[in-house]
């Protein structure tokens, strides 16, 4: 649906270029402030980064980090919600714990690179298997780079830029 609802409202925009909120709204018969909400994501700019993780204090700590470097960050505390919502937002960069509820990070990650609409994100895998031989599976599944727990934030914030600097080129 959201989708469908950007479409709309594109199209809406496309037809009549000084369209409002309002007017979308009134046309669409829904609220002004859903057409508002649909408006600020559509003009995001910021490199969109999806952190999947189950252990709260790292997720929260890291999106905090990243948010003040001026990521737009969303989250994910399982595998299955980490599949829905790269489909709906579509972010620029996967951070992705390996040992998470409903479905583990290889299994994310190897579903994400054999899809052909998404298989071009950069995925980061955060753990804490620190094993080679884990190291080693991640990176024959697709994983771009991966990085052992506890992180240090600085670290992985450059790893994160070179990442998308690399992708971005």
């Amino acid at each position: 649906m959201d989708k469908e609802l950007e479409n709309k409202i594109l199209n809406i925009m496309a037809q009549n270029p000084d369209s409002t909120s309002i007017s979308i709204s009134q046309e669409l018969e829904i609220p002004d402030s859903q057409v508002n909400q649909v408006l600020n994501k559509l003009s995001d700019t910021r490199e969109k980064i999806l952190i999947v993780d189950d252990e709260m204090d790292t997720l929260l700590t890291t999106k905090r980090a990243l948010e003040i470097d001026g990521y737009n960050v969303i989250e994910a505390n399982d595998g299955k919600k980490a599949l829905e919502i790269i489909r709906k937002e579509n972010p620029d960069i996967i951070l992705l714990d390996l040992m998470l509820p409903e479905m583990d990070g290889f299994d994310v990650c190897k579903k994400v690179k054999t899809d052909p609409l998404y298989g071009h994100i950069p995925i980061i895998m955060l753990t804490a298997k620190g094993e080679i031989k884990d190291k080693v599976d991640g990176i024959e599944i697709g994983a771009d780079d991966y990085v052992t727990k506890p992180f240090n934030l600085s670290e992985l914030k450059a790893r994160i830029k070179m990442i998308l600097r690399r992708v971005n080129v």
